[in-house]
């Protein structure tokens, strides 16, 4: 018989975590602006992610090793560590997005245990809100090594309800794993013509020289969708396509396929009793039971209707916030960036035109939702090197920091400098840069917010009132974030 004392073990280790003597490991994150203590035994025993961070570290001159670790946020970080100390996750009261960030978290620390278990958790009793998130969680599992549960749950839905995710405006950025596993389903509720036409729009998506023209094409160019190609077309049903698809959509692309496969496709249609020697594929299964339809998805997923509530109130310059039952505004959402990417030429494809819009982003490792109003419109016809602006003035335009999580009061901070309120950016910028509110711009070297750090927003403001951080680095990176178009209710 074995006696085990768990629960009292688990809580010594916890009292450890909390004891500031004998720690040789100190953790740095949220840009270096908190840290934490804790002992290099226990972290490399239970992570394999620590073990090899430390062995890559040197200790300093009083024997500490340093982990920089910006990416994660502390409100996540707390439940990290005591999990590897404690063996104990508390999920009450937890907010379901909450959940999802840790175990992204969780699998980056390769805490493999815990990934799993809240994988499992989520799929058991949050499938509404996985449903109401589908794109941002399809989107970010399938750039992870891991999550083979979630994976299956999502390719599920998305084979039943295909347009989910063929026909969203980010389809072609799909990482090619994503859609082989999508092309595998026998019970992908498909047109198999519809399929390949997919398919050809993904390839193309990836080769941004091939020329628009198909009559153009070389066959340099037929041999580069080929190789972009070369993990799909072995997918396709072919010889479950019509003989009128085969003409008007298979013919022109052709020079994709193997000769051999080409052939054995016409020699089918001619004669479907005659064996090939190409390999066929079953047909697709078609489902007669449809699921229920999708849950509606809220206006965001960033900012709440007290926000709303908040942010109208600004608009109007009133003194105090309008009720939930007196906002006089509808938000419309234009662009998300989970949905619509987040390259900076998408804002300036999709705002163009548009005024009296909000702009929000949540910060990476932060609970920062920081934003600005912009009552002109967004213009993206500018061109005039080599300046790569031009300013906008207004009196009304402000940028703002909401209350969220850690950050216990919004802040409003109305344009000072009205003539450099807002800047339209020159077209051979547009990659590069996005909204800019003078003080508060979003950036990115890399054609995605979220990859770099290069968005700011001033601690010494010029153009607006006052900083809307309290951070002591003017620059930042995204995890999304939306535009807003707002409207008056009728």
């Amino acid at each position: 018989m074995s006696l085990k004392f768990f629960d009292r073990l688990s809580q010594n280790f916890i009292e450890l975590l909390n004891d500031k003597d004998d720690y040789n490991v100190i953790i740095e994150i949220e840009n270096k602006e908190k840290s934490y203590t804790a002992h290099s035994n226990i972290l490399k025993y239970r992570s394999s992610y620590f073990r090899k961070e430390l062995e890559n570290i040197q200790p300093d001159e009083n024997n500490i090793k340093i982990i920089i670790k910006s990416s994660v946020s502390a409100q996540i970080f707390d439940v990290i560590l005591k999990y590897i100390y404690g063996g104990i996750v508390n999920l009450e009261n937890v907010e379901t997005r909450f959940i999802f960030d840790l175990m992204l978290a969780a699998n980056e620390f390769e805490l493999n245990e815990l990934t799993n278990k809240l994988e499992t958790y989520l799929i058991d009793t949050k499938a509404s809100w996985l449903k109401t998130y589908f794109s941002l969680i399809y989107r970010t599992i399938f750039n992870e090594n891991n999550f083979k549960n979630l994976k299956n749950y999502c390719n599920d839905i998305i084979a039943k309800h295909p347009n989910t995710i063929f026909d969203s405006s980010d389809f072609t950025s799909l990482p090619v794993s994503a859609l082989v596993s999508l092309l595998k389903r026998d019970y992908l509720q498909m047109e198999e013509v519809k399929i390949w036409d997919y398919v050809i729009k993904w390839g193309i998506a990836q080769n941004s020289t091939l020329p628009t023209d198909l009559e153009e094409w070389s066959k340099e160019n037929f041999l580069t969708l080929k190789t972009t190609l070369q993990q799909c077309l072995p997918l396709v049903r072919y010889f479950h396509i019509s003989i009128t698809e085969i003409f008007d959509k298979i013919r022109p692309y052709k020079k994709l396929l193997d000769k051999q496969l080409w052939l054995d496709i016409n020699q089918h249609l001619v004669a479907p009793d005659r064996p090939v020697i190409s390999t066929i594929l079953p047909a697709r299964s078609i489902l007669l039971k449809e699921l229920p339809p999708r849950t509606e998805e809220p206006f965001s997923t960033i900012i709440s209707e007290e926000h709303v509530a908040e942010i109208s109130s600004w608009i109007d310059r009133k003194t105090t916030t309008y009720s939930m039952a007196n906002i006089p505004y509808r938000f419309e959402i234009i662009l998300s960036g989970f949905k619509d990417g987040f390259a900076p030429q998408t804002f300036w494809n999709i705002c163009h035109g548009n005024t009296k819009t909000v702009v929000v982003i949540k910060v990476k490792g932060t609970d920062e939702i920081l934003g600005g109003y912009n009552p002109l419109a967004w213009d993206n016809t500018y061109h005039n090197p080599p300046s790569i602006v031009k300013w906008m003035k207004t009196k009304d335009s402000f940028i703002f920091s909401l209350k969220n999580g850690n950050i216990q009061n919004s802040i409003i901070s109305r344009v000072k400098n009205t003539q450099f309120a807002i800047a339209n950016i020159s077209k051979s910028s547009q990659n590069k840069i996005g909204p800019h509110f003078g003080d508060f711009v979003l950036k990115s070297e890399k054609s995605d917010f979220t990859l770099d750090d290069i968005s700011y927003c001033n601690i010494e403001s010029y153009c607006y009132e006052k900083s809307i951080r309290t951070s002591s680095s003017a620059y930042f990176s995204i995890v999304d974030y939306e535009v807003f178009k707002i409207v008056g209710k009728s």
